[in-house]
């Protein structure tokens, strides 16, 4: 970005060069460097790189971009200012670092656990048909974790605005680099650093989530041994395993004891990225 000297993001160079030329992009080709030359407030970026995007994805040459969410990301600098937005499916080709929320539910009776499972629609956009968190989503430029949180629970699950604000709990967040592959949709190897902010809601036996929009097909209840079972197979959504895994860690279902490479399980869950985050 202009007037800054550091990264936001790592970007293949097979899509950093379909920049080269396109006005207000500079290319370093000894640095290896793509750099936005101009825009001197927030609106001002936001607008070229909307601009670029739209150009771009007219012409087809970036699949991700045949995804477009009208979702803004936020990028933000050193100083936690925001730099620009950014259409959320175009995020992956720049590398930035994107934010969500996650939220496990789970069932307690007479000491043992069930987890509330929900299977991604068929016709989502990415993933479709894998299993999920019980709350997932993207935080939108502007919004705060915790209100979306709130939204995605009421559209994803169901779940009655009142009683989320006053019950779930707080975790912490994960953080760790995606690299996509072809169940994301679009161009594979494309880089991606997350932020995760990761949640817990215990649920009474008579508070049952159900779909509230057309992405979620249906939810199963599942004992911790079923959740690992599922894990074991891959059919989890990446990013969803790694919040159920870090769940089973906060839980103590995971521990140094039954798992050998634990140490590098819980690093590799909290990455400490090159770029700029909140």
């Amino acid at each position: 970005m202009t007037g800054h000297d550091y990264a936001l993001g790592y970007m293949l160079p097979s899509v950093a060069e379909v920049f080269r030329g396109i006005p207000h992009w500079v290319i370093d080709d000894q640095d290896r460097i793509l750099t936005l030359s101009e825009g001197s407030n927030a609106a001002e970026r936001s607008a070229i790189v909307e601009t670029t995007l739209l150009a771009l994805r007219k012409t087809g040459h970036f699949k991700v971009l045949d995804k477009w969410r009208n979702e803004l990301y936020a990028v933000y600098g050193r100083d936690k200012e925001l730099l620009f937005n950014v259409e959320r499916s175009a995020t992956p080709l720049f590398g930035v670092v994107t934010y969500g929320v996650h939220l496990t539910a789970y069932v307690k009776k007479e000491g043992d656990m069930k987890i509330w499972i929900p299977r991604r629609a068929k016709t989502k956009q990415t993933y479709g048909g894998m299993l999920d968190n019980a709350v997932a989503g993207g935080i939108s430029s502007g919004e705060s974790a915790f209100e979306s949180l709130v939204r995605e629970c009421a559209e994803e699950a169901s779940l009655a605005e009142d009683f989320v604000r006053s019950t779930v709990k707080t975790c912490g967040c994960i953080t760790y680099f995606y690299v996509r592959d072809e169940q994301a949709g679009g161009e594979t190897k494309l880089l991606q650093p997350e932020v995760e902010y990761v949640y817990d809601l215990e649920l009474p036996e008579d508070v049952i989530p159900k779909p509230g929009d057309d992405e979620v097909e249906e939810f199963y209840l599942w004992t911790v041994d079923e959740v690992q079972e599922h894990l074991a197979k891959g059919e989890f959504k990446p990013n969803c395993a790694a919040v159920m895994i870090d769940f089973f860690i906060r839980h103590g279902i995971l521990t140094p004891e039954n798992e050998k490479n634990f140490i590098e399980i819980v690093a590799r869950l909290h990455r400490r990225f090159e770029f700029p985050t909140l």
